[in-house]
């Protein structure tokens, strides 16, 4: 009797312990059973806005439940980051994760968060290269010129950004690096307001979206040197990729989806599945296309290590120029 008793107080109290986790293993399973909400760092009608809007409309129509995009801008995107930290893991809040987050992680001496432990990889979107852009009176039409004329003129030319840390500042900091010139940084509050004054020849280059500027260089009214990614832009096929003149340089923002921590794997899968099926649709790419962006469906493993890769390379580049978050 003694045993049965034991035997049976085991059993109970098994069961009592895997209880507080039915509940979630449920939920998981019957997900998503209401709107889910996405949180981006930016301000309305940006390309980042842009595509989250694209890609929650495809996510919406595969998972049953309207996507809610809420735009929380302010502070290089950490007020967006650090409300989904601190969300509840159920999967109804995500981050509309962006290479700012991975920037971010050096570049802000003290954060309420920590990107890499609290934020789950879900799902990547896209890769957006920029274009490494000069005024049509600067004395250079190559990569090689421009470098050139870097080195005889040091400290004579200002680049342009849309701002400290941003992706387009820690790519030209990272031309710095690679060529051995020094640039003189102007930090401009948008992408929009650097390219104006490029036009203008109040500075010399800018590293800028391809969407933003693509106009402009079909004009003559810019001059694109090249692209920031591994190979050449379909936007702009005729023009060189840096890393042909500038061997490993690679510097390309990035769009995802990210979750906070110990949100059930069955979600993120969920979620990683119908983002990567949103990208094989014909009409999402073309879309994506024209935007300047590259569809990069991966697995939550593999984006991962791309999001760790990206934060190890652009800290050491964040260190090399001394930025720091003002």
């Amino acid at each position: 009797m003694a045993r049965f008793g034991r035997r049976r107080f085991l059993h109970l109290a098994a069961g009592a312990a895997t209880a507080p986790a039915l509940p979630r293993i449920a939920a998981a399973l019957d997900y998503p059973t209401r709107p889910i909400k996405v949180i981006i760092g930016f301000a309305p009608g940006g390309p980042a806005d842009i595509l989250a809007r694209l890609i929650g409309q495809s996510l919406s129509e595969q998972l049953g439940q309207p996507i809610v995009i809420e735009n929380r801008p302010g502070a290089g995107t950490t007020i967006a980051t650090e409300a989904v930290a601190r969300a509840v893991p159920d999967g109804y809040t995500l981050l509309w994760s962006t290479s700012a987050d991975e920037i971010n992680a050096t570049l802000y001496g003290k954060l309420n968060y920590d990107f890499i432990r609290d934020i789950a990889p879900v799902a990547c979107v896209d890769l957006l290269p920029l274009v490494m852009e000069v005024n049509p009176a600067f004395p250079a039409n190559t990569v090689p010129e421009f470098i050139a004329y870097a080195k005889a003129n040091p400290g004579k030319i200002n680049f342009a950004s849309s701002g400290l840390g941003s992706s387009q500042h820690v790519a030209g900091e990272l031309f710095d690096f690679m060529t051995g010139i020094k640039m003189v940084h102007v930090p401009y509050r948008g992408a929009a307001l650097a390219v104006n004054d490029l036009l203008a020849g109040q500075v010399q280059v800018t590293f800028s979206p391809v969407p933003l500027s693509i106009g402009y260089i079909r004009a003559g009214k810019l001059r694109a040197l090249a692209v920031t990614s591994a190979a050449r832009s379909k936007a702009l096929p005729d023009v060189p990729a840096l890393s042909e003149f500038v061997p490993g340089y690679e510097a390309i923002a990035s769009d995802g989806l990210g979750a906070p921590a110990r949100t059930p794997a069955e979600i993120v899968a969920t979620l990683n599945r119908a983002v990567n099926t949103a990208l094989a649709d014909p009409k999402i790419k073309t879309r994506l296309g024209d935007l300047g962006g590259i569809p990069k469906p991966m697995s939550t493993t593999d984006f991962a290590k791309f999001i760790a890769a990206e934060t190890e390379k652009w800290a050491k580049i964040v260190k090399f120029a001394n930025i720091k978050a003002e």
